[in-house]
């Protein structure tokens, strides 16, 4: 059983998944700090000093009553919340991924265009009887 499972994972689709998956965990961890730290502040400043992650709506209050300063303290005092400001930065962080995978993925299938294939050889037979048909038209 255990050489079967060692096959298993070493077969290629195996290996080329896990590295994708540990890149694709590595992009994502790197796509998350350019939404958070690069991309949303600027914005965040042209819309009037908004810091969307910390956008929020409280559903229920906790033991202490609103308004709350931060979804943290919102969260410490026990409150349900509807953080959309989170969302949209997942929102935007996904955008990013997904054009980033459409991006690869349309390499990867200009670089496996295949030029067509040459047509296939005359059968010697064929030639020969074209050659008895041109003969008998002289």
């Amino acid at each position: 059983m255990l050489k079967e499972f060692k096959a298993f994972a070493m077969r290629g689709n195996v290996v080329d998944m896990a590295v994708g998956i540990i890149i694709g965990a590595a992009f994502g961890s790197i796509v998350k700090s350019l939404v958070d730290d690069v991309i949303m502040p600027p914005v965040g400043l042209l819309l009037g000093n908004v810091d969307f992650s910390e956008l929020f709506f409280v559903l229920k209050d906790g033991a202490t009553a609103a308004p709350y300063a931060t979804v943290v303290a919102a969260k410490e005092a026990g409150a349900v919340t509807l953080n959309y400001g989170l969302f949209v930065n997942a929102l935007v962080s996904f955008i990013i991924v997904a054009f980033a995978v459409f991006l690869l993925v349309r390499t990867i299938n200009r670089l496996k265009r295949e030029e067509p294939a040459a047509p296939p050889a005359i059968p010697e037979e064929v030639l020969l009887l074209r050659e008895i048909r041109d003969a008998l038209k002289k």
